[in-house]
């Protein structure tokens, strides 16, 4: 991550710097425990700017053209563009929704009975403030850390609001939540957080989503997302990227699985003009499970990079990842997945898979899966697949009077159905399907 200058009227100014930064904090007004975090991460993000990023990661990843400088940190916007308006018209069906634009919440709702029995939901900028007690012991603390690299610390010095859910003991949530994170602001970077936590016993479902006011504006997104899933809790998240075309995109995202617990996590990767992922799911307690599931597209000349990994720190617990791509033109897409089984992981069961579906010759996938084993009773496995579309399929589907486009769109459809069969909720299930068929309809 390198820095490069932005001038103005005649003078230097670098919006990351630490005289920059610390201005910007003054700014903010915040309280002193958010304030005092925020200092000790900046200066952990300076110290890890001369640490090379682990190779095995980023080399895939190509950063030299990437300056964050360019970028600035955005002052949050006061209403949500009309298009945002829109989309969360469509979204009424939902028990709670959020809105964010530019790292501030903008509009909230949650049904009065889930508010009722203590549910928090809502934007984190204020409810780390009035619920300091119950949410910082999580902030930032068990999931995703800032001294995982750069990245993470730079988003813990910066980070500008996002999703809280806090669901309290034995309370389930029998809709689903909704939540948007969009960016409205040419030229800006967006540092928003998602952070999740269900205590024992506890049910819920957020379908959370990423946009982009209109498709001309260039902007940064590096976010993290924490999911905490307490003894015999159940949590389905689904996380939509759909960012547009000129947006750069990272995040650490971590999930965490205590005893009997459950966590089902949904990827649907279709924006970006760059983004990298870096995914963890850690398998506490025993028999915790975690199913992680990815919808991939990319068109163009995008590059989508996914690190993942599935540890198991705990005896009987089960960890089942299946990633689906999608890739036409000149796209990239890099996944590079790992599970780790701790010694005390005896009897785990872990797979992971990849498969790619490549519509042009010029498309290019790489998977990389992996196995670290220090346990001595488990069964680990992993696969990984790549190939064209089938043309004779194609002509079979256009020989029944079906146009090319309409026969490619079944055929995407049907990769994909695999991973739409594991989202159990028909809500969420049908939005992530629609996202996929606009995004199919593109170029």
């Amino acid at each position: 991550m390198s820095s490069v200058a932005a001038t103005s009227r005649g003078t230097t100014a670098q919006p990351f710097s630490k005289p920059s930064f610390d201005a910007w904090l003054q700014a903010r007004k915040e309280p002193g425990f958010i304030a005092d975090r925020r200092r000790k991460a900046f200066a952990l993000y300076e110290e890890l700017l001369s640490t090379p990023l682990n190779p095995e990661e980023y080399k895939r990843v190509d950063l030299r053209t990437f300056r964050p400088d360019v970028y600035r940190p955005v002052d949050a916007s006061a209403s949500a563009p009309a298009a945002l308006t829109t989309l969360m018209q469509d979204r009424a069906d939902f028990s709670g929704a959020l809105v964010h634009v530019d790292g501030r919440c903008v509009s909230s709702t949650l049904d009065e009975k889930y508010a009722a029995r203590g549910v928090l939901f809502g934007d984190l900028s204020e409810l780390l403030v009035t619920h300091r007690e119950q949410l910082e012991p999580y902030f930032m603390t068990r999931a995703v850390q800032p001294d995982k690299d750069r990245f993470a610390a730079w988003h813990a010095a910066y980070w500008t609001g996002g999703t809280v859910l806090f669901v309290p003991r034995n309370v389930e949530l029998d809709v689903p939540l909704y939540s948007l994170i969009a960016h409205a602001t040419d030229g800006g970077a967006d540092f928003t957080h998602t952070l999740v936590i269900l205590e024992e016993g506890a049910s819920a479902t957020l379908l959370e989503e990423t946009a982009s006011a209109n498709p001309d504006l260039a902007g940064l997104h590096a976010g993290a997302v924490e999911l905490l899933v307490g003894r015999g809790a159940r949590l389905r998240y689904v996380q939509l990227q759909n960012w547009n075309g000129k947006f750069r995109h990272f995040a650490h995202q971590a999930g965490r699985v205590e005893a009997d617990g459950m966590l089902q996590w949904t990827v649907g990767g279709l924006g970006a003009r760059m983004a990298h992922i870096h995914q963890d799911i850690h398998l506490d307690g025993a028999g915790a499970q975690a199913e992680v599931n990815g919808v991939i597209f990319a068109t163009e000349k995008q590059l989508l990079s996914f690190y993942t990994e599935q540890a198991h720190n705990a005896p009987h617990t089960r960890s089942d990842l299946l990633y689906k791509d999608v890739l036409r033109d000149q796209a990239r897409v890099v996944w590079r997945g790992m599970i780790k089984v701790a010694k005390a992981g005896q009897k785990t069961d872990g797979y992971q898979r990849n498969d790619a579906l490549l519509m042009s010759r010029d498309a290019r996938a790489d998977s990389i899966p992996g196995l670290e084993i220090e346990a001595d009773d488990v069964r680990c496995t992993h696969g990984a697949t790549a190939g064209r579309v089938d043309r004779e399929q194609l002509f079979y589907c256009m020989c029944r009077g079906l146009s090319e486009y309409e026969a490619m769109h079944m055929i995407v459809e049907g990769f994909f159905g695999e991973v739409y069969d594991r989202i159990p909720v028909e809500l969420v299930r049908e939005t992530l399907r629609e996202a996929v068929e606009r995004k199919l309809g593109i170029g």
